[in-house]
């Protein structure tokens, strides 16, 4: 559940279709990449839609600047989680999880732990990783900054994972926009919702599996 199942999907679609620009996208991609849970699917599709079709014809959007503003905000959103981590501590981040605030904001235990063990496992290189990982994606910034990761090193790898993410996206939006009218954009974009999620399952299982073999390769002498 996504704070856009709180209301209707479809209406805010249309909203964002009609009232789309670079300022929408980066406010919009900042609260996706936050602790309040927001579809980017809703966002970079039809914007970079909307740079590549006719429909779109009086904006002054373009696809690459739609993904670079959407990279923009995933970072700035990325930041929000990770200083409010680093600020607050572990303790604190626990028990807002299990406080009924946390569970309002569809946080809980249970994901910023996976989150953490994450984390744990795959070290700096996750923040990348993780960016591709649905339910990871936006919880990924907290245990970064709850082990003070180095704060260069932190935006290089989100902003990497959140360009791929969004290339994706907007990739998908510029193939939309040569294949259907306007008013079938909101039903193919929840068609192929289900596949971008899988397609981010894949990639993140593809970097891993790059990251394992990297790490337990033979070396030579």
């Amino acid at each position: 559940m996504t704070l856009l199942a709180l209301f209707d999907a479809a209406q805010f679609f249309g909203w964002f279709v009609d009232n789309a620009n670079y300022w929408f996208v980066f406010i919009f991609m900042v609260i996706e990449s936050s602790f309040i849970p927001f579809p980017s699917e809703v966002i970079v599709p039809p914007a970079a839609y909307l740079a590549c079709s006719n429909a779109g014809a009086g904006s002054d959007m373009n696809v690459i600047g739609v993904t670079l503003i959407a990279t923009l905000g995933a970072l700035v959103g990325a930041f929000i989680n990770y200083y409010l981590a680093l600020w607050i501590g572990r303790p604190v981040v626990y028990k807002f999880a299990d406080s009924r605030l946390g569970h309002a904001c569809l946080i809980d235990r249970a994901k910023v732990d996976k989150a953490e063990a994450y984390f744990d496992k795959h070290g700096a290189v996750s923040t990348f990783v993780g960016r591709l990982i649905p339910a990871i994606r936006q919880l990924i910034s907290i245990p970064a900054g709850i082990s003070r990761m180095n704060v260069v090193k932190f935006a290089i790898f989100t902003s990497l994972g959140a360009l791929v993410w969004n290339s994706i996206l907007a990739a998908l939006g510029y193939w939309l926009a040569q294949t259907v009218e306007p008013a079938q954009l909101f039903d193919k974009v929840e068609e192929y919702n289900r596949y971008l999620t899988w397609a981010g399952y894949a990639l993140a299982l593809l970097c891993l599996a790059y990251i394992l073999w990297n790490a337990f390769k033979p070396r030579k002498n």
